[in-house]
């Protein structure tokens, strides 16, 4: 895809409806379009009426499109663009709400290689972005959910969260009246063998992180995405949510 000095980044992105009548996921991978080896992924997850879910998630890549092209990765820090992108998103969701009848709403997992191998993340609602270091999970996001809060306050097992009846209420997302949370992450360097997976609940709800691992690890992107989009889609039994998801690996040349 890209290549920088040492090594060169593969990508997918992967995208299905699901069992829904409506699409309201949108996923993206945007090659910086003047810097090489620097690369920054999108998944949206859209909620909000039949169609002002997916007015919401086209908004959040509209803008990041937009973003990503006025960075300067020798000038600007990452971290800001990437709470710039989601503030800037969340204002235009909420610009369109009040044209609409509906209440679009959205979820974010971004993240956003740089040349010297370090990464952002940036993460709002219940898309997540998993660190793959061989197989081996290194870290992930933290989900704004109500029982991600239940979780975290040892009431309930990830297990157990992943079956609750209240397992899609968020606590923070894009186009609320609220401000959404803007919790960052750091990579100082991102190795040979390191994969980075952002996906929406549609996806890794039916996944535990060594399975996830053991996939990305041994499939290329393209390979990967089609074999996690096609057991998603079988363990739903016909009840799926929307899915997306980006993978980008990083590879040695040669």
């Amino acid at each position: 895809m890209s290549a920088s000095p040492g090594f060169r980044l593969s990508a997918a992105t992967g995208i299905h409806r699901g069992d829904r009548a409506y699409q309201q996921d949108q996923v993206e991978i945007l090659p910086h379009p003047r810097v090489p080896g620097c690369v920054m992924a999108v998944v949206a997850d859209g909620m909000g009426g039949k169609s002002g879910g997916r007015k919401a998630a086209d908004q959040v890549i509209l803008t990041a499109r937009q973003v990503f092209d006025r960075f300067i990765p020798t000038k600007d820090p990452a971290p800001e663009t990437l709470r710039q992108m989601v503030s800037e998103a969340h204002l235009m969701i909420k610009l369109t709400a009040i044209a609409a009848e509906e209440e679009p709403h959205s979820t974010i997992a971004a993240f956003l290689i740089l040349p010297n191998r370090s990464c952002e993340v940036i993460h709002a609602g219940d898309s997540r972005i998993y660190h793959f270091r061989g197989a081996d999970l290194v870290s992930r996001t933290m989900d704004h959910s109500f029982v991600q809060r239940l979780v975290n306050e040892g009431q309930i097992t990830e297990e157990e969260a992943n079956s609750h009846p209240q397992s899609n209420l968020l606590t923070g997302c894009l186009g609320t009246q609220q401000d959404p949370p803007l919790t960052h992450h750091h990579i100082d360097q991102l190795e040979v063998g390191d994969t980075l997976l952002a996906c929406s609940d549609g996806l890794w709800h039916y996944f535990s992180p060594r399975e996830l691992g053991a996939i990305v690890q041994t499939l290329s992107p393209r390979e990967a995405s089609e074999m996690l989009i096609g057991k998603a889609r079988t363990r739903a039994h016909g009840g799926g949510d929307n899915l997306s998801l980006a993978i980008v690996k990083v590879e040695a040349l040669g």
